[in-house]
């Protein structure tokens, strides 16, 4: 009995693993995207969340900007695997990199500040101790003309040590709004 007594605590402890289960990780439900969102969340490991927002139009000619909220409880960090959120084809080749704008922090329960931006993206998030959440928003703007239809992916996330896929945001031309917005 002895001799069990260190393997049974063992079995018990990998029973306490991470009992995370990622949502669908391409947005779109349908092949033609043809349901708008105004925005959209993916749940994290740990009550982490990342949320991406619908375009605003920029001035320059094919140019937008798109918002991406990452949400860290307390006591959370979360560390990018790369510094790029990428624009493709639908489930496809690169179109290009999105430029970082500007990042802010913000806990829940102050005024948002201004994060220093370091080779385009910070790669450490960490939560404030002082409030419940903290929240972190990324500024995108895309230069390039879109086609009718692309994909935004946040980069990989690492969590804990172990590296989660984010998931991939669908946009696309909404003839009737003459605008691109987010789809599902």
């Amino acid at each position: 009995m002895r001799k069990a007594a260190p393997f049974a605590l063992l079995l018990v402890l990998a029973g306490c693993g991470d009992t995370y289960t990622p949502g669908p990780l391409y947005q779109a439900t349908s092949a033609d995207c043809s349901t708008p969102v105004d925005a959209d969340t993916f749940e994290l490991p740990r009550g982490i969340t990342v949320a991406a927002t619908t375009v605003l139009p920029q001035p320059v000619d094919g140019g937008m900007e798109i918002g991406v909220n990452y949400m860290l409880p307390r006591g959370t960090q979360v560390h990018f695997a790369t510094s790029h959120f990428q624009v493709t084809q639908p489930k496809g080749p690169l179109i290009e990199n999105a430029t970082v704008l500007s990042v802010y922090q913000r806990a829940t329960n102050s005024k948002p500040e201004m994060v220093e931006i370091v080779n385009g993206v910070p790669l450490v998030l960490f939560a404030v101790a002082t409030s419940d959440d903290t929240q972190f928003r990324y500024r995108l703007v895309i230069k390039d003309k879109m086609p009718k239809r692309f994909d935004l992916t946040p980069p990989d996330v690492i969590i804990g040590g172990k590296r989660y896929v984010s998931r991939t945001f669908t946009y696309r031309w909404f003839e009737d709004k003459k605008a691109f917005g987010m789809c599902h």
